[in-house]
């Protein structure tokens, strides 16, 4: 008896088989999202880490203030417009560079060291590892060489070829602002309040400039120890202009060593910078600050756990953006 349709039907497990490959061809004409892997280089550079890791210990070794200046250099990249390297690009006829940014400018440091880590890596995987995660993986070694925790890098990141400098000003922290100020900064980068002060704890290591801290030191405030402000002062005159670029260290105990000191300094009323107290100052991260002060390694877990997710903020992946050859310059 004939098919009421007119129309001959595929047994069953024709049909079914056709789907199956029908939904294979579709899977498979979708394209791979590019994401960040801890593996990422493993077979294209498998001697790059280890590469990175040598060349910032003989870096922080050389000077010790320069493992907070590469962990500096890496949040201040990330900040503006991603993860990228921008911040290391200088000017040219078509870039205005990060550098010039007033955050940054005669503050940011460390761009030779990466220019020197750049230089062995392409010299053993030319065109393969970029500037970005160079960046990356050297704030993690470097915290490791002053006693700071590890963490388990992604990688994957690509170079930009635009440059943010527009953008500092509006995303760049500074050092006069209010805890407010810096919950949303950190918000819109996808940062939780309790990742800002454990991003925060990297002030346990580096120096900060007097120009910086001046105003704190001599407004005889209620939230600055009086003792530790008149220490400040000695080498921070009250005049702008005289002074403005003596360092002083940003915690005074252990200034070489990554621990928990910086939180027990603001409960004691020595944060060096505004922008440290704020943090304890009867607002809503005091709690924080109290515990990160009892437990180091609470502090450390989180601190790294907010270091990954700052690496993680608008990478180039896949083919936007390059590898560049040199990192201060587009290819």
């Amino acid at each position: 008896m004939g098919l009421a349709s007119g129309r001959s039907r595929l047994p069953s497990c024709v049909s079914h088989a056709f789907l199956v490959v029908a939904g294979l061809f579709i899977i498979a004409s979708i394209p791979c999202e590019a994401h960040l892997s801890s593996s990422f280089y493993d077979n294209t550079c498998p001697n790059a880490l280890t590469t990175i890791r040598t060349a910032i210990r003989t870096a922080v070794s050389r000077e010790r203030r320069m493992a907070a200046s590469l962990i500096r250099l890496h949040f201040h990249d990330c900040f503006v417009q991603g993860c990228d390297a921008s911040i290391l690009l200088d000017d040219s006829a078509t870039i205005q560079s990060e550098k010039n940014a007033p955050n940054n400018n005669n503050s940011v440091r460390g761009y030779e060291v990466i220019d020197n880590v750049k230089s062995q890596v392409e010299s053993i995987c030319p065109g393969v590892v970029s500037c970005a995660d160079i960046l990356a993986v050297a704030a993690r070694d470097a915290s490791v060489a002053v006693g700071g925790p590890t963490w388990t890098l992604k990688l994957g990141r690509r170079d930009s070829t635009t440059s943010g400098l527009s953008q500092a000003a509006a995303n760049l922290p500074s050092f006069r602002d209010g805890l407010d100020r810096l919950i949303s900064l950190f918000s819109t980068k996808g940062l939780s309040t309790r990742d800002m002060v454990a991003l925060s704890g990297s002030h346990t290591i580096g120096q900060a400039r007097c120009i910086t801290f001046r105003d704190r030191i001599y407004d005889n405030g209620t939230n600055i120890d009086a003792g530790f402000a008149s220490t400040r002062r000695r080498r921070c005159p009250v005049d702008n202009g005289n002074g403005d670029d003596n360092l002083a260290a940003l915690d005074l105990v252990t200034p070489n060593s990554f621990d928990n000191n910086y939180f027990k300094n603001l409960i004691q009323r020595k944060g060096l910078l505004q922008s440290d107290q704020v943090l304890f100052n009867g607002g809503s991260t005091d709690s924080i600050v109290t515990e990160y002060s009892k437990s180091p390694s609470t502090f450390s877990s989180d601190f790294a756990a907010a270091m990954v997710k700052m690496g993680d903020v608008e990478p180039l992946l896949g083919s936007a953006g390059e590898i560049r050859k040199v990192c201060n310059v587009i290819n």
